[in-house]
């Protein structure tokens, strides 16, 4: 990979680093280094990456077996495979979708690698998802879903990546109040429930620099982010065990996930 105008590549990156946990080839050294670090630290982080991305299908999958056909997903992240959009379109061709970050090395990526069917639509907005009102008034939003039928809130590994003193729960309320009734909410979040002290706490070691940093939560705060909405089954589970079975093995559990339908 060839680093575009104004990219450091001696600079790792989170979202680089999520890249190579998924064998996507948009990475650089250092990212791939830090990613390598972390790996020999933390067991079953990248099997965790994994399983969280094939979350993110199961659910588009299914939502749109349940007739949704729009989806407005945070925190978009490098484009690999699997992207919400080809997943939703792949059964409902005339799926649309609104992909938010704030990082502009994301867009760049968004931009170039990901084209929508002819028959739906796809919009890239840069934005950040701490300010709802930003992102919920963009003109391409609107021009993209229609706020009288469900949309799909996504926010698959995005609220780990916002601090408590940011109000990530706030955050979440904003984006459902503009949802209509039958909306729905795509969670998914790390947490350190589910792994043994020891692990928890070599895994807090090894992401404290800031490009891996993240805040675990307990299952507790993450369900709080379902409020107004009813769990769909299985509720809150691991991520790997939502619909279906992990795809691949990890020796540690790092991720909650969760589909909930807004009342």
């Amino acid at each position: 990979m060839t680093a575009p105008h104004g990219i450091n590549p001696n600079v790792p990156h989170s979202a680089r680093v999520y890249d190579y946990w998924l064998g996507g080839k948009d990475n650089f050294e250092a990212d791939r280094r830090v990613a390598e670090q972390t790996m020999a630290a933390v067991p079953g982080v990248r099997e965790s990456a994994r399983n969280n991305r094939a979350f993110l299908g199961r659910a588009v999958r299914h939502l749109t077996r349940l007739g949704v056909r729009q989806f407005l997903d945070l925190g978009t992240g490098i484009p690999t495979q699997g992207n919400t959009h080809e997943v939703a379109q792949a059964q409902a061709p005339d799926a649309r979708v609104v992909y938010v970050d704030n990082d502009p090395i994301v867009m760049t990526h968004a931009r170039a690698l990901l084209s929508s069917r002819p028959e739906g639509r796809t919009a890239y907005i840069e934005a950040d998802v701490r300010d709802p009102r930003g992102v919920l008034e963009h003109p391409d939003v609107p021009a993209t879903l229609d706020f009288t039928q469900p949309i799909a809130l996504m926010m698959v590994a995005i609220l780990m990546h916002i601090p408590d003193e940011d109000d990530p729960a706030g955050l979440v309320k904003a984006f459902a109040a503009a949802l209509p009734p039958g909306s729905y909410l795509v969670l998914s979040h790390l947490t350190l429930d589910l792994v043994p002290e020891e692990t928890a706490a070599a895994y807090l070691a090894a992401t404290s620099h800031q490009a891996m940093h993240r805040t675990p939560r307990t299952g507790a705060q993450i369900t709080r982010f379902f409020d107004g909405f009813d769990l769909v089954e299985p509720g809150l589970v691991a991520v790997s065990e939502w619909h279906d079975t992990p795809l691949f093995a990890d020796p540690a559990t790092w991720m909650y996930a969760g589909v909930g339908r807004k009342r």
